[in-house]
């Protein structure tokens, strides 16, 4: 199984490159982390908010592997804490398809994402920035195969 963020974004602060890369790597063969970067629309002035939301969404799914698991972060899905993120993962590895997970911008995800996505999953009802998010989620999946791996990260 394969892990994918898609994340709207691009050319991160280097420390969160590096804390992301970290936890990526600790991740093994059996269950990688790939971050897929999908440029952010243009928002300057009087820009038309909801539309770059839209055209972001629709590059976020033009970007999910066919026969993915889509799960949507968003502010109003369901909480999770890390033993039912493990309970997540344990069932997609045993499913054996890849798991995608969809970071939108900071106007949040396009409906359409919404819509398509199996699951809508909150990482906290505080509001997180979005680099910041990438790194929550690479510790928090490397986190969750430590717990289903009895490895001692997870105390």
């Amino acid at each position: 199984m394969q892990i994918h963020i898609i994340a709207i974004g691009e050319r991160m602060p280097e420390w969160v490159q590096a804390a992301y890369a970290e936890y990526a790597r600790r991740l093994p063969h059996e269950c990688r982390l790939t971050l897929h970067e999908i440029p952010a629309g243009k928002r300057s002035k009087g820009a038309d908010l909801a539309r770059l939301t839209r055209d972001e969404g629709a590059r976020l799914l033009a970007a999910v592997p066919a026969g993915s698991r889509v799960v949507a972060l968003d502010r109003n899905g369901r909480e999770l804490d890390t033993q039912m993120l493990a309970g997540h993962i344990e069932k997609q590895l045993g499913a054996g398809c890849d798991l995608v997970l969809l970071v939108g911008g900071p106007e949040g995800l396009a409906p359409e994402c919404l819509a398509a996505a199996h699951e809508c999953w909150s990482l906290s009802k505080l509001t997180l920035a979005h680099p910041v998010v990438r790194v929550v989620l690479a510790e928090q999946l490397y986190r969750a195969w430590s717990i289903l791996k009895n490895l001692p990260y997870h105390r």
